[in-house]
């Protein structure tokens, strides 16, 4: 399978925080990364295994890389450990600055808009995907 048939990774969404986000990636600082696991129910997007590859999207739509899949979790928002937090490779220090972060964006219309719930909110026991991965292909 070439880098142009592999299923995406998009991280955020267009614009600056997936700028930054896929810079991380390309850097090797970001090696983790989070989802609500509400977002895959909602629309029947299947769970990324270990082993499975994606291509890293821009803002652009164009791919920049390819990454594996290097481990899945499911877990309570409240289970989310300094050692995940670490390696999502945005600077949080804490699982509270990142939860505070995480918090903003899940709340954000953007994500609201996706999941078709103007009143999201997510608490301890909402659901989250931790995705572990590594940079295979760097470039585009």
């Amino acid at each position: 399978m070439t880098e142009h048939e592999l299923p995406a990774a998009e991280f955020g969404f267009p614009g600056p925080l997936r700028d930054r986000l896929v810079a991380a990636i390309l850097a090797g600082a970001k090696t983790s990364t989070s989802a609500l696991l509400l977002s895959y129910q909602r629309t029947g997007t299947p769970l990324p295994e270990a082993g499975q590859r994606r291509a890293v999207l821009d803002s652009a739509g164009r791919s920049v890389g390819v990454i594996e899949i290097t481990g899945v979790r499911v877990l309570r928002l409240a289970e989310v450990d300094l050692q995940h937090v670490l390696d999502e490779g945005e600077g949080d220090e804490t699982v509270a600055q990142w939860r505070t972060g995480h918090e903003e964006f899940w709340h954000s219309p953007q994500v609201r808009a996706e999941l078709g719930d103007p009143g999201f909110t997510v608490d301890d026991d909402t659901l989250v995907l931790a995705q572990r991965f590594r940079l295979v292909t760097p470039g585009g």
